[in-house]
């Protein structure tokens, strides 16, 4: 059997945090925060108040590090994923929209037709799209499917179907669709075909993250997004780099913004938030120190 991590109760972990530098406070409310939320998931928001050396964090803490800045950040980046996934629902919802009613203009059931498709629909990937919508029309108890199943035979169109598709599956179904298609809907945001996928790909991995409760503030994203040429929008330009979470956040920014959707006031309104303390700041986000004055971000 291979070694494991020893076992510490909360004593014990409490005595490890002091021994390493960190202020925690009173012993008791101590506890209580780590019973609340682990230990293992708020090691994530200490690790930047870990002294940096040589290019490696060490195990000790800076100086004035305390277990309520920790929970400070650890708050902010909750609120963080909770604004950043209701701001991607706006988009997931208007593009199912207009994803809908562009393939429903070439074929009712342009999603069951590898013909109305693109060649990408061809291959494999496509049956394994197909089989998984059908699982979820089969399970759902969504009173239009079963509307459909009693007047239709349960054939649902494209313009219906795409309201049981995940941010995954939304974002195959824009790949399989004809390139004329995919440039009308991307053109809607601003974007070529290729740009959009990139991004709806990319951004599937930050709903990901903001759904199952992952950190966020910090993440480096292993695959940049396609971005349009330098100067067609001087304001996304100067928002990098798009592998940081604030470059992220732009994308997210700018695409409400292309289609007059959402609450552009939000999530600068959180970014506004980040708390105040020694070590943290907002550029650990990947965002400049003046992001508020950036043209994407200024004007919200």
């Amino acid at each position: 059997m291979t070694a494991v991590k020893q076992y510490r109760d909360y004593d014990d972990l409490i005595d490890l945090l002091i021994h390493r530098g960190m202020d925690v406070g009173d012993r008791l409310q101590a506890t209580q925060e780590l019973q609340r939320v682990s230990y293992y998931r708020l090691s994530g928001y200490w690790y930047p108040f870990r002294k940096l050396e040589n290019a490696a964090r060490q195990d000790d803490f800076y100086p004035g590090t305390t277990l309520t800045a920790v929970l400070d950040l650890y708050r902010f980046d909750q609120g963080l994923r909770s604004m950043t996934f209701a701001a991607l629902g706006s988009i997931e919802l208007a593009v199912r929209a207009s994803l809908g009613h562009a393939l429903g203009a070439l074929d009712e059931c342009a999603h069951l037709r590898r013909d109305r498709l693109g060649p990408i629909a061809q291959g494999d990937a496509y049956d394994e799209w197909a089989a998984k919508l059908e699982k979820s029309q089969n399970e759902s108890r969504e009173d239009f499917v079963d509307h459909h199943a009693r007047k239709y035979g349960g054939t649902l169109p494209v313009w219906v179907a795409v309201e049981l598709l995940d941010w995954g599956s939304l974002t195959r179904l824009y790949n399989f669709a004809p390139r004329a298609t995919q440039d009308q809907i991307a053109g809607e945001f601003g974007l070529s075909a290729p740009q959009l996928g990139s991004w709806l790909k990319s951004l599937n991995v930050v709903r990901n993250v903001c759904a199952h409760h992952g950190r966020f503030f910090n993440r480096v994203f292993a695959i940049a997004p396609k971005l349009p040429s330098p100067g067609r929008f001087p304001g996304l330009d100067e928002c990098g780099p798009f592998t940081r979470a604030f470059g992220h956040l732009s994308m997210i920014q700018f695409l409400l913004e292309q289609r007059g959707i959402g609450r552009l006031a939000v999530l600068p309104a959180v970014l506004k938030g980040f708390p105040t303390m020694p070590t943290v700041n907002i550029t650990h986000l990947g965002a400049p120190p003046n992001w508020s004055e950036l043209a994407l971000w200024g004007s919200s």
